[in-house]
């Protein structure tokens, strides 16, 4: 997201000093993308904050566990790779999850503590070469699919599973498995990963304010324990999480209903970042950035500080307007009408667009 034009004055007025800072200014309002919700911030101050910010995030080494045996890193473009920020395509997986253990994320997932790891929200990001239009692709959960075997962390790997549910690879491999099996499903190779626990999204949507978001028709979950009557409202962050996750109480009850309001809900966090001046907020800057990165678990190529803000800055011309969200076609298996299965030829021909 960049800021606007005049918000500094005309670039053809004002002194140098003006134009320095609504430069300075344009390059820390760093775009982030989401959900699940990902925000990447620039963080000022002092070095304790710095690295205080850096030390939240948790990182998984994807690449060394998978090795080879993955599809094809795309050519980079000789115009991508001469410019100082990065700027060719990139593909990310986006995962919305409780994995991090704790009373918040028990208590907002809806139940007790539970050991088990869940990834109820799977989104592939697209960002196009150039990097101000993004697609993101919604997986259902429900999705049947070949779960290929996958290395484990205390050694030997996992039996290929013919027609398991899209989100055991996440339960049974966690981040790596998640990885391979979307690369397995679309033979696409995902460039980074990203996933955001329950309590580190409710606090990020407090951070910045609140999220407004309008929905066609009236909620009322039991599960999720939300009630909305059909309109536009200003949710606060467990409101939001709640209507991330409402399944039962709108359309059919099925997983496509939810990723609905997901979609919804991404692109109404994306215009509240863009509207929210954190720059002028200090304390406000660093309870959102604190909210983000303690909450993060990304691969290793983005697990610092300075990784997430040279992502961010790299996609400061990327707006709610250009990001397209679509679900991956599907149709309920003949097997089981609780489950779906990829819709081909049209599931194969949106990830080879992608590519």
């Amino acid at each position: 997201m960049t800021g606007e034009e005049n918000e500094y004055g005309d670039d053809n007025e004002g002194s140098d000093l003006d134009r320095r800072l609504g430069r300075r200014s344009r390059r820390l309002k760093a775009a982030g993308f989401a959900l699940a919700g990902v925000l990447v911030l620039g963080a000022g101050g002092a070095g304790w904050a710095f690295w205080q910010l850096n030390d939240n995030i948790t990182s998984v080494d994807i690449n060394s566990a998978l090795g080879d045996d993955r599809p094809a890193k795309p050519q980079v473009s000789p115009s991508a790779a001469a410019v100082p920020l990065p700027s060719g395509a990139l593909n990310v997986l986006v995962l919305g999850s409780d994995s991090r253990s704790g009373e918040e994320n028990a208590e907002l997932g809806g139940g007790g503590q539970d050991s088990g790891a869940r990834s109820d929200t799977a989104m592939v990001v697209h960002i196009d070469e150039g990097r101000t239009e993004a697609t993101v692709v919604s997986i259902p959960r429900d999705t049947l699919v070949t779960r290929p075997s996958c290395p484990k962390e205390s050694g030997g790997s996992t039996s290929v599973a013919y027609n398991a549910m899209f989100n055991s690879a996440y339960a049974v491999g966690g981040p790596v498995c998640a990885v391979k099996t979307v690369e397995a499903m679309t033979d696409v190779r995902m460039d980074h990963y990203i996933e955001i626990d329950f309590s580190g999204f409710a606090k990020l949507v407090d951070a910045l304010g609140g999220v407004t978001v309008t929905t066609d028709e009236a909620i009322d979950d039991e599960d999720s324990h939300l009630t909305l009557a059909a309109g536009t409202h200003h949710l606060d962050g467990e409101q939001a999480l709640a209507l991330a996750r409402t399944r039962h109480g709108i359309g059919d009850g099925s997983d496509l209903g939810r990723i609905g309001l997901q979609q919804t809900l991404v692109k109404s966090l994306l215009e509240q970042i863009a509207s929210t001046n954190l720059l002028t907020d200090p304390a406000k800057l660093y309870k959102a950035a604190d909210a983000i990165t303690g909450s993060l678990t990304t691969d290793t190529g983005l697990d610092s500080l300075s990784e997430l803000m040279s992502l961010g800055e790299s996609l400061r011309g990327l707006s709610a307007d250009d990001t397209t969200t679509v679900t991956m076609p599907v149709t309920t298996a003949l097997w089981d009408r609780n489950r779906v299965v990829p819709d081909e030829p049209e599931a194969g021909e949106l990830w080879e667009s992608l590519k």
